[in-house]
């Protein structure tokens, strides 16, 4: 768990950095289970293969969402929950991440699902209560906004 851990929060750094983004790990904020207030677009990816059957997935508020939009478009796509183009921002945004981090962890075998993307107004997860399941909430400072990466580990 810990190497999917630290493997995602760098690549999640990493791939801001890639697009021009300051993405700030908020380690004293980290959670166990899902905690992602004000989320308003999401990814998930399925990470499949050796044994692993695990889900991440990429929650962010209005601000950081659009900050990402900007940074991926060039400032052509105005961020918008509702617009197919700029939610595809975001499912890309995760699958770069994912890609990744799954280079990093080195766990043979491993790939990751196409991503589901999601919007609305203070999207939650609801976490499983099954004892071989665990969640982390591992959240980012995006500009004035906030970006969660939700890892579940089954198993």
């Amino acid at each position: 768990m810990s190497t999917l851990v630290n493997s995602y929060t760098g690549a999640l750094i990493s791939v801001s950095q890639t697009v021009g983004i300051q993405a700030e790990f908020l380690k004293g904020e980290v959670t166990p289970g899902v905690n992602a207030p004000g989320s308003r677009v999401a990814a998930l990816i399925g990470i499949v293969g050796s044994g692993v059957h695990s889900t991440a997935s990429v929650m962010a508020d209005l601000s950081a969402f659009e900050s990402y939009v900007s940074a991926f478009t060039g400032g052509m796509v105005k961020a918008d929950a509702e617009d197919p183009m700029s939610m595809s921002v975001l499912g890309e945004l995760t699958n770069m991440i994912s890609g990744q981090a799954l280079i990093k962890a080195n766990v043979p075998g491993l790939d990751i699902t196409p991503p589901q993307l999601l919007s609305g107004e203070n999207i939650k997860a609801i976490p499983t209560k099954k004892q071989d399941v665990k969640s982390f909430t591992l959240p980012f400072k995006v500009g004035n906004g906030k970006l969660f990466l939700i890892l579940s580990v089954h198993g």
